[in-house]
């Protein structure tokens, strides 16, 4: 066994975290009332893997994925992820790092529908200092990664869902983030659909050695993670 691979049991021999939240907590108010959605959590994220989160709705998930991505900053705790402390950050440091490390993949797609695939993989990188023709070239491989090259020009209304998930994923990765953030990224789709995208996203994994974090409800999705976690009342058990 290889040191990228110990499967179903998370562990991967010398892999160093790339992901490590200390005694984080989260919360939120409803009017005065405090709701700790995070309590004390405790999380080691090896580089290179492929973590599935579970747990019942309303269980701190999303807000786990948040902070994890940069999108918010906890309460207390100490969140860090590729060597940056992401609760000691500006907004405007938090975007810019945002940009170079973390690829989000939705449940939702959130494609804009009068650009085409190519133009919607490109979005990212309009943010960087890069010239026309590198990120023409970069959109190119990103998509010829997913197997959509052949689809470039055309609109997310001809596309199916299954396709559209995986131009989602070629502009996740457009960038080469250190990780990849999704959120319910088969949600949406039939099964069929969902097997081709979670093939890629463990492909991504394998071959590429990016490490994912996908929170999902759908068993099926966990099983082809690395490790599997299940988070309740703010709580990882």
């Amino acid at each position: 066994m290889d040191a990228k691979t110990d499967a179903k049991t998370g562990s991967k021999a010398n892999a160093e975290s790339i992901v490590s939240l200390t005694a984080v907590n989260k919360t939120f108010h409803r009017g005065k009332e405090p709701i700790q959605v995070l309590d004390r959590l405790d999380l080691e994220v090896p580089s290179g893997s492929f973590e599935a989160l579970m747990g019942p709705s309303g269980s701190g998930k999303s807000t786990l994925l948040n902070l994890i991505a940069g999108l918010d900053r906890p309460t207390s705790g100490t969140v860090r992820v590729a060597g940056a402390d992401v609760g000691r950050m500006t907004d405007g440091q938090l975007a810019e790092w945002r940009s170079q490390t973390i690829g989000f993949v939705f449940q939702s797609f959130n494609l804009i529908p009068v650009l085409t695939a190519a133009q919607n993989v490109e979005l990212p990188l309009l943010l960087t200092s890069l010239g026309g023709a590198e990120r023409k070239k970069r959109v190119a491989i990103a998509l010829r990664v997913v197997g959509l090259e052949d689809r470039m020009h055309h609109f997310p209304r001809q596309l199916s869902g299954g396709q559209e998930q995986r131009v989602a994923i070629a502009r996740a990765i457009v960038n080469d983030p250190k990780i990849i953030v999704a959120d319910e990224p088969t949600g949406d789709l039939d099964r069929k659909s969902a097997d081709d995208v979670l093939n890629l996203l463990e492909r991504l994994n394998k071959e590429f050695d990016k490490t994912i974090f996908m929170v999902t409800h759908d068993p099926a999705a966990a099983e082809r993670a690395t490790v599997q976690r299940k988070l309740d009342k703010g709580a990882l058990v």
